[in-house]
């Protein structure tokens, strides 16, 4: 019997081929698992007042798990600890494994998750505004108070020797905060832009937001924009010289009457530029409809259990069992409506007062 070597290895060839190229995709690039979440690009909205999933509960709050450029970031953890514990199991979210948090300012319905976020992760690199004795802690030179050299040490701070540094402590003692100072790049296409708030808080707030840059645009998610949501776009676009290609998150349009909120959606839309918006917690039911009727098929919905993907059009990937949204329906309205009524609500959001150069 006469061998045709050249069939025989052309067949050894291709039995064998798909094993070696797995192999080497293996060995350069890891586990496909691995490689396949290097590509994941989106946004799960994990804490809100209105939702399609059914298996999630809904509350006055806002967090949003990302996952972009191979990073997996929490950014708010929500008004309830327990909700947020709940919320995040639901999702099959693993808080173990994440690149670091954004907190986005100190009101409770963005903070309240940490102790849960703590239990599970008690080293995470957390990002928070620095504010002076602020409860995420803070620093001051010892030197920040004025001396009185007559008076016997007893009545003096310190003994009168004051020290070199005075730390305000936290709530979530132990945790490792990261205070943001200043708007600042944190990893390669990824800032955190700090602005002050005034609008419709009890006290003046610092806030940042986490702005991605992506090959379409920034990608801006935000917690409850008190320094107005233009202020905070504007900033970004400044810092980062690039267009916005979504806004995603609190847009805190409720305090906004019509004709303030069909100039904001206007300005977004038109002045500033941005592509896509998908608003969510205190935007209000009124900027809802008018933000949806302004962007068009740009306007995305993020209610609670959305995950919104990334990329040249944002969508919002399809889950088996929930029905496709693309606007506030009557159990959004619902929900929404009696997470309005709760009582820490009053003092964030404040009066009608709009702070964004428009007549008041």
């Amino acid at each position: 019997m006469i061998l045709n070597w050249h069939s025989v290895l052309s067949t050894i060839a291709r039995c064998l081929l798909p094993g070696v190229l797995a192999a080497m995709a293996f060995w350069v690039g890891g586990a496909p698992s691995a490689y396949a979440q290097r590509n994941v690009a989106q946004i799960t909205t994990l804490y809100d007042a209105f939702g399609q999933n059914s298996n999630m509960t809904k509350d006055w709050g806002f967090s949003a798990f990302i996952e972009y450029g191979g990073k997996r970031i929490l950014f708010d953890t929500g008004n309830n600890a327990e909700i947020f514990a709940h919320n995040v199991a639901a999702k099959s979210v693993d808080l173990t494994k994440l690149d670091f948090v954004v907190i986005s300012h100190r009101h409770g319905d963005h903070t309240s998750g940490l102790n849960h976020l703590l239990n599970v992760n008690p080293t995470v690199k957390i990002y928070a505004p620095q504010e002076i004795g602020g409860v995420f802690g803070a620093a001051l030179p010892g030197t920040f108070y004025r001396r009185n050299e007559s008076l016997p040490p007893e009545a003096r701070y310190f003994d009168g020797k004051p020290l070199e540094t005075l730390r305000f402590g936290s709530p979530w003692a132990g945790a490792n905060f990261t205070w943001v100072t200043q708007t600042t790049e944190i990893a390669p296409g990824f800032h955190l832009i700090l602005l002050n708030g005034t609008w419709g808080v009890d006290l003046e707030v610092k806030e940042v937001a986490l702005a991605i840059d992506t090959p379409d645009g920034i990608v801006l998610v935000v917690g409850c924009s008190h320094p107005t949501i233009e202020k905070i776009v504007e900033a970004t676009k400044s810092a980062t010289n690039k267009p916005i290609h979504l806004v995603l998150g609190g847009t805190h349009l409720l305090p906004a009457n019509d004709a303030q909120i069909r100039t904001i959606a206007a300005s977004l839309r038109d002045h500033l530029n941005v592509r896509f918006i998908a608003p969510a917690h205190c935007t209000g039911e009124p900027a809802f409809a008018i933000l949806k009727e302004s962007f068009g098929d740009r306007y995305v919905y993020a209610g609670l259990g959305t995950t919104v993907l990334l990329g040249p059009k944002v969508t919002i990937k399809a889950e088996a069992g929930q029905p496709h949204k693309r606007a506030m329906d009557a159990e959004d309205l619902r929900s929404y409506r009696e997470a309005l009524t709760q009582e820490p609500l009053r003092a964030p959001l404040g009066g009608a007062r709009r702070l964004a150069g428009i007549p008041r």
